[in-house]
Formats: structure tokens, sequence, C-alpha cells
């Protein structure tokens, strides 16, 4: 048995989240800490995620303030649970993605697993989407060989949800090789709407996009998007799905309300990730959601009106937390880097081969 520290910071940019595992025969989750993103830490990372002047200093001072923030969560996760640092084996750090160009040969994750390492005295496995971009693959989603080490033994056909800033689904049948890939915006855009227009971070449990009615005008034309078509392996990020991107859709409207476009980006997410599982993956009976979206009632109900005939729900029916399952998976993914066991999948991200994924720091 060993014990792993999983770091993640999503492109929701909402906090960091640490996960205690402990590592036997499957992977538990022990104990957690959430620790919210500053708000000025949280705009540097917007920042970055489009070019911009004097970038390489601008990054480096993000990724230092980043270490630092899970380090100082790190110590009181290990305070609250009487552990010191020599107890842990390694940090699995996400880091936090700026830049997703698989297309272009290159995703970019900072976070300075160096200066982690160094923090808080255990070594850190860092960086682990460059080897299998280098391989050929998109280096995303990465979580669905941990999907199915925690949900294979269900024995359905089955898929595993992440809704974070960005949706991925794991497909999981006993018949065939995992299967995973991203479907598109998963909270990003209605996050951004209701800031830019309420000041609000996010739209707690879809309350806003309840009021509202779908505009099928702009839905069809938001759905028209070249990357829906597109079959897996697929990725994609802020690069694609922003603001702007929502703005140039909105333009061509002569009208609209505020709530409508909430309600439309919401079905937006819901048809996007239900029409990709129909695509995919025939006769579904069971779709686990994880990840902040599990926690949006209005979404879980319309992802289970689009599904009838397939059990829907959180993945906390099946004893595991929601909101920890990718800082469970970050753990994981550095026990099988220290192992030397592949991690990524080819039928996920299209990689040439099977490939040990990270990068690794001593402490």
């Amino acid at each position: 048995m060993a014990l792993y520290l999983g770091v993640m910071s999503g492109t929701s940019l909402d906090g960091l989240d640490i996960a205690l595992i402990e590592q036997g025969e499957q992977p538990s989750l022990l104990a957690t800490h959430y620790l919210p993103m500053p708000s000025e830490l949280r705009q540097r990372l917007l920042s970055l995620c489009a070019s911009g002047p004097d970038e390489i200093a601008r990054a480096a001072l993000a990724e230092n303030h980043w270490a630092t923030l899970a380090a100082e969560g790190i110590r009181t996760l290990l305070a609250t649970q009487g552990l010191d640092s020599g107890a842990i084996r390694a940090i699995g750090s996400h880091g936090q993605t700026i830049r997703h160009e698989p297309a272009q040969g290159f995703t970019v994750q900072i976070g300075n697993p160096a200066l982690l390492a160094e923090l808080t005295g255990i070594s850190v496995v860092a960086d682990f989407r460059r080897r299998d971009v280098a391989a050929g693959g998109q280096g995303a989603p990465l979580v669905p060989a941990f999907h199915e080490t925690l949900f294979g033994h269900l024995g359905q056909r089955l898929a595993v949800l992440n809704v974070g800033g960005f949706s991925n689904l794991s497909l999981i049948a006993c018949d065939a090789p995992v299967h995973g890939f991203d479907c598109g915006p998963g909270n990003v855009l209605m996050d951004a709407w209701i800031e830019q227009q309420r000041g609000l971070r996010y739209d707690a449990d879809g309350a806003w996009a309840a009021t509202g009615q779908v505009i099928d005008e702009l839905l069809a034309a938001m759905l028209g998007d070249p990357f829906f078509s597109g079959a897996g392996p697929k990725s994609t990020g802020r690069e694609v799905f922003n603001l702007p991107w929502l703005q140039s859709h909105l333009s061509r409207l002569p009208s609209y309300r505020d709530e409508d476009v909430q309600a439309t980006l919401l079905e937006l997410t819901a048809r996007s990730i239900i029409e990709s599982l129909r695509n995919a993956q025939q006769d579904t009976e069971a779709l686990l959601v994880c990840g902040g979206g599990a926690r949006n009632g209005t979404l879980m109900a319309r992802l289970a009106a689009l599904l009838p005939d397939a059990q829907v729900a959180s993945t906390a029916a099946h004893g595991v937390d929601p909101d920890w399952v990718e800082g469970m998976a970050f753990a994981w993914l550095a026990h099988c880097c220290l192992e030397g066991i592949p991690a990524n999948r080819p039928s996920v991200t299209a990689a040439r081969g099977l490939r040990i994924l990270g990068a690794i720091y001593p402490a």
C-alpha cells in the first residue's frame, strides 16, 4: 500500500482539488482539500490562454504562484490527517493548462513541479500529457484508463462523463478497449456568460438556465461547429470555445434574452454529450457523471431526458464522490509513472502506442 496525492486544476479555473489516495489493488480516496483560486491568479491564467505581451515572464510568475498555492493546500491536508511529507510516495500534479493544440504538436500545462517538490519535500510527477502528444496522440482525455480502473468491474455497457470546463466521455464495454474523447464545452461557456452578465462565477444548480428558453436558431448554429461533427479521438479547449466564439453567433441574432442564451448553452452541453455518446456507443446501460456538472440539477435532468433508456446518475451512486474523481486520477497517474505502467490509451488519444506518462521531480 502506498499513499499518493493528486492535484488538479481544471479549465473552469475555480480552484485546486487535492486528493489523498491509498493505492492498493484499487485506489481508494482517504481525504480531500479544496483551495479556491485567488482572483489575481485566475486572471493571470486566463490571460495566458491567448497570445499577449511578455508571455514567458507572465507564465513563469503564474506557475510559481500556482505551485505555492498547491504546496499550501498540501501542507494543510497533511496536517489535518496527522501525516508528514515522508508518508507520501509522490504528488501527481496536473498543473494548469494554458494552451492545448495537439494538431500543432503541443500542449502546455504550467505549475512549476520543481518548486512544488522543493516546497513540500515530496517527489512530484507532472507533465502527463506531452508524451502522448509526442507519440502522435491528442494528449487528452487522460482519465478514461482511470475510469476503467474504477468502474470496469461493473460489467455494464457504460459511459463515464466528466463535466468540468469541458466535457469528456469514457466508454467502457466488456467486449472492447476503453474508448473516449472530448465532447465539447462543459461549463466553460455557461460560466463565462453568467460572469459577464451577472457577475457570478457559475450558475448554481443551473437555476438561471432553468428560467430561460432554448433559442433553436442559436443552438443549431453552435452545433454546426466542425468540432461536433468529427468522431473521436478528439480534444478541445478554450482555444476553440470561448466568449468571442459565442459572441460571433449572438451577433447574427436580431435579439435575445440573457437567460435564454444561458438555457441554450446548457442545452449545447447536454446535446453535444448525448449525440456524441449515441454515435460512439449504442445501447449504453448507464451514464455515470462526475465533475462540477454532476452538481447541476438542470443539466442532469436534461441528460436523463435525452438518454431515457439508460440510468443517469452521479458516480456517487457507486461510492465515488464526483468532485474528486479527477484529483484521484492524477494521484493514480503518478503511481503508474513510478511503477512503469503505461497510462495512456491509443483507442482514446490515437497515440502510436502505449506510453508511460509523466516526468519525475525527486524530493
